[in-house]
């Protein structure tokens, strides 16, 4: 296997950028065609990202076109290949099927580009990716073993039971999951994900990513679920399934989480469901680190759809320098404010940099793509260096990247 690639190879790659910026996003979409027409690879993605209306042909158009714009400078795209892994670890990718992402890849640039695929161009891309592909298998083995070998962890999918629900706002519930084997499950860390393979009656095999939404405690884990307007899942979810009720989980995966020794303040930045891994930081940082100085702020819409509040609160008791700031975008006419919320409306650039550490703290950011791109904007914009902002996004990165 080649470890360098060749310097034609890169020339020929970058040379094809003005045609992925014309024609990228029809070579994406072709590939997932030819992809799909095996079942067993559709069933490998998370369905709701595709289509006309999804936002995963955009995103990989976009990093096909960084990875292109990049190839004589790979390192630059590192924290890129470290989020694919863990997504590939978490819907159970293996070696076997990028064969299969090749041919499709190949093929789609052929039939979109036509004559102007030359098979050198065709050569160039077939080496670039397999050169991609080795790099990601490497990882992602690396990180299976990890899942393998550490106490109370698994490879592949795990049965787990619902042993209980909470309903923590009009639109939030939180489930509680234990293995039905009765062992122990692997220690996550603070801000990692769950995937989640569901069979809904009338539908193929559906995969899903959801934040753990409690602190490592070696038994159960916790997710708290969003219902969301014709979410398919979430609806599921939130109106059928119930205690008893059993579901395949893969291993903890993902790049976004809580440093192990935090050696800086920590700012907790979420709006609406976003607030999901941040409430796992939460209990950590409550438990591990009580002198850390911690700010959590939140924003929501209204005290209905405010989730987690009291829990949030006692977790911040237990800490000695944690502070709770919660806004209501749109309090109701009965909220009191100091009591319900500390401040009315959105979370501010102004407020976040003049009632924050900005000159030296980390930020962690989760919530709807508008907040997300607006505080990592702001933040940026104030000097805070990018290895101090750390994000999660629920989705596809594509509009992210600008920001």
């Amino acid at each position: 296997m080649s470890q360098t690639l060749s310097e034609q190879t890169i020339t020929l790659v970058k040379a094809t950028v003005p045609a992925l910026e014309a024609h990228g996003l029809d070579i994406v979409r072709e590939m997932y065609s030819r992809m799909f027409q095996n079942p067993e690879i559709r069933d490998l993605f998370n369905q709701s990202h595709h289509g006309d209306a999804g936002s995963q042909p955009r995103a990989l158009t976009a990093a096909i076109l960084a990875y292109a714009s990049n190839i004589d400078n790979l390192g630059a795209l590192a924290p890129a290949v470290e989020r694919i892994a863990q997504k590939h670890v978490g819907l159970q990718i293996l070696p076997e099927h990028y064969p299969y992402v090749a041919d499709a890849l190949l093929g789609a640039i052929k039939a979109v580009l036509g004559d102007a695929a030359t098979d050198e161009i065709l050569g160039a891309w077939g080496e670039a990716y397999w050169f991609l592909a080795n790099i990601l298998i490497a990882r992602e083995e690396r990180i299976y073993d990890e899942q393998k070998d550490a106490t109370g962890g698994w490879n592949g999918w795990r049965d787990f039971r619902i042993e209980e629900v909470v309903e923590e706002s009009s639109v939030i519930k939180s489930f509680v999951l234990r293995p039905v084997d009765g062992q122990g499950v692997m220690d996550h860390k603070p801000g990692q994900y769950l995937t989640f393979w569901l069979e809904i009656s009338g539908h193929p095999p559906i995969k899903r990513n959801y934040s753990i939404s409690a602190a490592a405690n070696g038994q159960t884990y916790r997710i708290s679920v969003k219902r969301e307007p014709q979410g398919l899942v979430s609806g599921w979810l939130h109106e059928q399934a119930g205690v008893g009720t059993v579901l395949k989980v893969a291993p903890p995966a993902g790049e976004f989480f809580l440093h192990e020794h935090p050696e800086r303040p920590v700012v907790l930045l979420s709006g609406g469901v976003g607030l999901t891994p941040m409430v796992a930081m939460l209990e950590t940082i409550a438990a591990r680190h009580p002198d850390l100085p911690t700010w959590y702020v939140h924003g929501t819409h209204d005290r209905h759809t405010h989730a987690m509040r009291d829990h949030v609160r006692a977790q911040a008791a237990r800490g000695k320098a944690i502070t709770v700031v919660d806004f209501h975008q749109t309090p109701l006419a009965d909220e009191v404010a100091g009591q319900d919320y500390d401040h009315a409306g959105i979370i501010t650039d102004g407020w976040l940099i003049d009632n924050t550490p900005v000159a030296q703290a980390d930020y962690y950011i989760c919530g709807p793509r508008p907040f997300l791109r607006a505080a990592v904007s702001s933040l940026s914009l104030a000097g805070v260096p990018s290895d101090r902002i750390h994000y999660e996004f629920f989705g596809p990165a594509d509009e992210l990247l600008a920001a």
